[in-house]
């Protein structure tokens, strides 16, 4: 998802603009670097370091073929070496594979959607202490949080805002901007996600005369 100059003016306007006829806050965040799956990546390197070898030991390999005087070792130097040998495969297995899914875009493929939805719901609940959207002034902070590599977005709202608007206000809201996506026009679904949270806003908190502006009007991009 790629935002131009001119897309990120009309995304900080439409903040403006919504946060203009409410007392809440609009937090926008676009994630743009892909997520680690270390777990998928340590337990399927594991999996295949262990069974790689032992199905080879099944299908007729032996730690022999590695040592040209195999038959001439004792047996006690035998069984050592056998043990080193197949201790070897299994680490060149699993560092391989590790590396393969770590570094590619395997782990992800590899690992259950439902994990992966968890994982950007935490990244977004993480953002959305850090950016002190859960410090506002009456608590109406809403933050708009998109993870581009795994193409999922969530919307989450304090307390206050949570308390009074419907969940049902939030699908629609995400819809609007999953559907500017879809169409290839990122910037126009953005605009009309903002436009709903802020209208939304609006009718349960409008503006106080001592309000002021305590976050970011703009596209943040990680």
């Amino acid at each position: 998802m790629l935002f131009s100059d001119n897309d990120r003016d009309r995304i900080g306007s439409a903040i403006a603009g919504a946060e203009a006829r409410t007392a809440g806050e609009i937090v926008v965040i676009v994630a743009t670097e892909p997520q680690r799956y270390s777990a998928t990546a340590l337990s399927l390197a594991a999996l295949c370091g262990f069974a790689l070898p032992l199905l080879a030991v099944f299908g007729g390999w032996s730690p022999g073929d590695l040592f040209p005087d195999w038959d001439a070792i004792d047996p006690a130097t035998r069984a050592l070496r056998g043990f080193e040998a197949f201790t070897l495969v299994e680490t060149l297995i699993f560092v391989a594979v590790l590396a393969l899914v770590h570094f590619t875009g395997l782990g992800r493929r590899l690992t259950p959607k439902g994990l992966r939805r968890d994982r950007v719901h935490r990244a977004a609940l993480t953002q959305f202490k850090a950016r002190g959207l859960d410090v506002t002034a009456g608590r109406t902070g809403v933050l708009i949080y998109v993870d581009e590599p795994e193409h999922i977005a969530e919307i989450i709202a304090d307390t206050a805002v949570y308390a009074k608007v419907d969940p049902n206000h939030w699908g629609a809201t995400i819809t609007a901007l999953t559907d500017g996506i879809k169409a290839g026009r990122p910037a126009d679904g953005m605009v009309a996600a903002i436009g709903l949270a802020g209208q939304v806003l609006a009718a349960h908190f409008p503006p106080v005369t001592d309000d002021i502006n305590e976050l970011p009007d703009h596209l943040i991009e990680l």
